[in-house]
């Protein structure tokens, strides 16, 4: 049987030694942080999905051909779905992050690199530290072997 992996898009909105995160106020991972993320759409790029995203959940906009690729995490759930993240990173930007979702997000705040949230949500975890260690570009996450 041929594997039909969710593709998501993630983005690390940084500003120096900073990073953009948001507080989940949804079922999955309730009260803990991810990064700006969604599923890609059909007949969009992986660029033009994160930035689209990024624009719906917080109102900044980035022009997708300055998005930076960082990481990608292959992701296998518990509930057997499997899901390949691509995460990239937005240095310049035009607005100031604001809580467009507030029915799927209950914060939005800036964490300094150095001093992240203990509660990050596993997966987005996996590509946030894998592009903070810059040792690798591919994480694979959650596999029971």
């Amino acid at each position: 049987m041929n594997a039909t992996p969710v593709v998501d898009t993630h983005v690390f909105l940084r500003a120096g030694d900073k990073i953009l995160l948001s507080q989940r106020g949804g079922p999955y991972g309730y009260g803990r942080w991810h990064a700006p993320s969604g599923k890609l759409d059909r007949g969009e790029t992986l660029t033009e999905g994160a930035a689209r995203e990024l624009r719906e959940e917080t109102g900044v906009r980035v022009d997708p051909d300055g998005l930076r690729h960082v990481h990608t995490v292959h992701h296998s759930q518990d509930t057997g779905i499997e899901r390949i993240g691509f995460f990239f990173e937005a240095t310049e930007w035009c607005g100031e992050p604001v809580n467009l979702e507030p029915d799927k997000c209950l914060d939005l705040r800036w964490f300094s690199v150095h001093e992240l949230p203990d509660d990050i949500i596993e997966y987005p975890a996996a590509g946030l530290h894998g592009y903070l260690s810059g040792t690798s570009t591919l994480t694979q996450h959650g596999w029971r072997r």
